[in-house]
């Protein structure tokens, strides 16, 4: 994606190019196969799901055909993960790679023992407290029950996407607001999850007896395998693991 003459523009295929992915059953599905990919155009040639979709499906809110939409639906379906996790920006990863990715990405930390070593900050803790004994939360219940917001704390948003990135939470859905009528208004709104809800504790501590090193390399080695043209310094930048 870039902006030319003040004009999002998206670097697609064409609806009728047959290697174009038109439905987002079909992404999970290549998702899937290649493990992990990033949501956007990026430095790494061809990692991304603008490479591979449909530049003027993009921004039409068909359901049907709109990859930004797709994304809604893909988190709603709890068969990959959706969230921030390349370069603080968004992607999905496969339910069998995203034990890889937390085993390298916590560096081998369930959350409370990264609080009990002090490798957590307070904001942090803040947010996943929210989630002991709740499956979900809405964005905006996470903001208040941490106390973030006017008068407290600050960084909400960059803290919630330090925890993607980390591997402690990914976005579960996207859904309106229900009123007291119980009608429905607004937006749709990010949904957070911890992955040990959505698949189990175990699937996702698969990866804990490797090295997080060693989970690390699996993870450019598959990048290398799927996408061969991609330079190594732009892949070493979009899988950037700092925070």
């Amino acid at each position: 994606m870039a902006v030319e003459n003040g004009e999002w523009i998206m670097r697609g295929l064409s609806w009728d190019d047959p290697l174009c992915i038109r439905s987002w059953e079909a992404l999970i599905d290549w998702i899937d196969e290649v493990g992990f990919l990033p949501l956007f155009k990026n430095e790494a040639a061809g990692f991304s799901v603008e490479e591979h979709t449909a530049d003027c499906a993009w921004w039409t809110g068909d359901a049907e055909r709109d990859p930004w939409e797709w994304r809604q639906a893909i988190a709603r379906s709890g068969r990959v993960a959706y969230g921030k996790f390349f370069a603080k920006k968004a992607g999905f990863i496969s339910k069998a790679w995203f034990p890889q990715f937390a085993n390298w990405r916590r560096d081998g930390y369930d959350f409370d023992s990264l609080w009990d070593d002090e490798r957590a900050t307070m904001r942090q803790k803040r947010i996943m407290d929210q989630f002991a004994g709740r499956p979900e939360l809405f964005s905006y219940e996470i903001k208040s029950l941490a106390g973030f917001g006017k008068g407290g704390e600050k960084n909400f948003e960059g803290t919630v996407t330090d925890l993607q990135m980390r591997g402690y939470l990914v976005i579960r859905d996207f859904r309106r607001r229900i009123n007291k009528r119980g009608e429905v208004y607004g937006w749709p709104i990010a949904v957070y999850t911890m992955p040990e809800t959505l698949w189990g504790y175990d699937h996702i501590a698969a990866a804990y007896a490797l090295e997080p090193a060693a989970s690390k390399a699996r993870i450019y080695e598959q990048v290398r395998r799927c996408f061969p043209a991609a330079a190594p310094a732009a892949v070493e930048r979009v899988l950037e693991a700092r925070i």
